[in-house]
C-alpha cells in the first residue's frame, strides 16, 4: 500500500505538517518605507499573469493601509486576511 505523504508524516510525527502556501513572487519588503513597498509590489504584479500568486512581505505600518486600493487598480484581489507577526504584514495577493 502507498501512503500519500500527508497520511506518512502523520504516522510518522502524530499530526500532519502544514504547508506553506506557495507563492509565485515573493517579495520581502521588510525595512522599505512609503511607498517603496508599493512601488515595488506594483513592478511585480506587472510581471504576474492572470492565476499567479504574489506573497508580499512588509513591516511598514501603512502597507496594511495602501494594498487594498492598489488592488483595485492592479486588477488583483487578497486571498485570504492579511497576516501580522510582531509588526510584519504578510499579503497573498492573486492576479484575476
Amino acid at each position: 500500500m502507498v501512503l500519500s505523504f500527508f497520511a506518512w508524516a502523520n504516522q510518522t510525527f502524530g499530526k500532519k505538517k502544514k504547508v506553506k502556501n506557495m507563492a509565485d513572487f515573493t517579495l520581502d519588503a521588510k525595512g522599505l518605507k512609503c511607498p517603496m513597498p508599493i512601488l515595488k509590489a506594483k513592478k511585480v504584479i506587472k510581471k504576474m499573469e492572470p492565476g499567479q500568486t504574489f506573497e508580499l512581505i512588509a513591516d511598514d505600518g501603512g502597507a496594511k493601509a495602501d494594498v487594498p486600493p492598489l488592488l483595485n487598480k492592479t486588477g488583483c484581489s487578497l486571498v485570504g486576511d492579511i497576516k501580522e507577526d510582531n509588526g510584519v504584514f504578510t499579503f497573498l495577493i492573486k492576479k484575476d
